[in-house]
């Protein structure tokens, strides 16, 4: 990658999209200004979001197992939980994090600007900097990397601090004795697992069928089978008209087949029905970038918007809305503005989901490959019939591919269990590389590991897997 000092961009955003972007900028010797409100980079992903929920999804686990034990012989007495020294580690974890991307930036000599920026002109931002200042600074270019924040139901919305959203929930200020979770998406499930590690009494209400709706239905069983154990209730196909509150917590209606008692009063609620772009920029109207109806940057491939000095990332320019994504997304567009031939293009975006068990997957689901009609082979491999997971005690995972039914290339893969989230890139690169089943069957795997169920998966699709049998027909 030949280097060009002489172009200077500004990143509106400091997310790992953002980041991204201005690190790889700064690297190939481009003149870079990154702007976000926050102390150091980070954005939502580490303040708020993916990092502080996973540090507190990682002690729910460790609960999780020494319930578990017993069943090993091994005997806990029950987990006396200190909420302030538990909240200060998440603190930790995430100040460690966001400061050390904040001396990357300054040894990049990233000119980082902790403020609100909107636009005067498609080159020009106005920058209303947190110690007061203000200044105007032109560029060549400009990233938008604002990303997203919690979705609000108009009759849901009550100025209580009973209710709560994925931001104010992570802040874990209680553990409320009962706590209703509107939304049975990845936020809500990963939130309500660990408030029920905790120690509340959690309900779930999803509107649609099934938990999960983006996954499919064979990987999200083994994970609703457990969350029925952990969880008091967990209604689907069942909304909530109405929250009041009263002295003693929220009063919800709920509607629906499977409500039995239509009026309960809750501790705390927590919505979590989703994520909406924050692409309401001021002085965006004085550019060429367009925004869709949902409320997304229409961008190319290249991450180019209608404005060819502006480019955008991450959530504000659709899902899925992942911060991986946004930091490929990040790295492209800054080699697409110094004109190198390249795209978003990916076969396979992983997506995880990090309850216990995790559900992971890839690619194209056996879900799509249904509605497109098209013709696949789906091979899976039994986690019952995997010594390392049988060790763990925890043989309820499974792992799948999907396969093109003519030339087994590998173009979806579908894990549950512990560990998938580590396990999923070996998929993802298969499909990038156009790989086939017969390739990841013949990839020799560690054994015993949880992995070698990826290489029986492939084996199961020709019959031939070690540790299942199943005869000929």
């Amino acid at each position: 990658m030949a280097e060009n000092p002489k172009l200077h961009i500004a990143v509106v955003g400091g997310g790992p999209g953002g980041y991204a972007a201005a690190f790889l900028a700064a690297d190939l010797g481009m003149s870079v200004t990154l702007i976000d409100p926050e102390l150091n980079p980070g954005g939502v992903c580490l303040y708020r979001g993916c990092i502080p929920s996973k540090a507190l999804l990682h002690v729910a686990q460790l609960v999780g197992e020494a319930r578990q034990a017993r069943n090993w012989g091994v005997e806990y007495a029950a987990p006396q939980i200190d909420l302030a020294r538990l909240r200060s580690w998440k603190e930790g974890v995430v100040r460690k994090l966001t400061e050390g991307l904040g001396q990357l930036s300054k040894a990049r000599k990233v000119r980082y600007l902790q403020g609100q920026a909107g636009f005067e002109s498609s080159n020009t931002l106005r920058v209303s900097r947190r110690d007061g200042g203000e200044e105007s600074i032109s560029f060549d270019h400009i990233v938008l990397a604002t990303g997203s924040r919690p979705a609000i139901i108009p009759s849901l919305k009550l100025d209580s601090p009973r209710m709560m959203d994925s931001t104010s929930a992570l802040e874990l200020r209680e553990v409320p004795p009962s706590l209703l979770v509107i939304g049975g998406g990845y936020i809500g499930l990963e939130l309500g697992t660990v408030y029920a590690a905790l120690g509340s009494r959690v309900w779930l209400v999803e509107m649609l069928p099934g938990l999960l709706p983006g996954a499919d239905r064979d990987l999200v069983l083994p994970l609703a089978k457990r969350l029925e154990k952990i969880f008091d209730s967990i209604l689907v196909n069942t909304t909530v008209s109405s929250v009041i509150e009263e002295p003693g917590g929220i009063r919800v209606t709920l509607e629906g087949g499977q409500v039995e008692a239509r009026e309960k009063v809750f501790d705390k609620v927590l919505v979590s029905v989703g994520r909406r772009p924050n692409s309401d920029i001021p002085g965006l109207e004085t550019t060429q970038v367009r925004v869709g109806e949902r409320g997304f940057i229409r961008v190319n491939h290249q991450l180019q918007t209608d404005d060819p000095a502006i480019y955008a990332i991450g959530d504000v320019v659709g899902e899925p809305m992942l911060a991986h994504k946004a930091s490929h997304e990040g790295r492209i567009a800054v080699e697409a503005m110094l004109g190198h031939k390249v795209a978003f293009e990916p076969n396979a975006i992983p997506a995880v989901v990090f309850t216990d068990p995790e559900i992971a997957w890839c690619g194209l689901t056996e879900t799509q490959a249904h509605k497109q009609g098209r013709e696949i082979k789906v091979s899976r491999f039994p986690w019952a019939a995997s010594g390392r997971a049988v060790t763990l005690d925890r043989p309820e995972g499974m792992s799948k591919l999907i396969l093109d039914s003519e030339s087994e290339r590998v173009l979806g893969a579908g894990i549950v269990g512990v560990g998938a989230g580590e396990m999923i890139s070996e998929a993802v690169l298969a499909i990038e590389m156009g790989a086939t089943a017969e390739d990841l069957a013949r990839t020799i795997h560690p054994h015993p590991t949880l992995s070698e169920t990826v290489m029986e998966s492939a084996e199961a699709a020709f019959g031939t897997s070690t540790h299942i049998y199943r005869p000929k027909r």
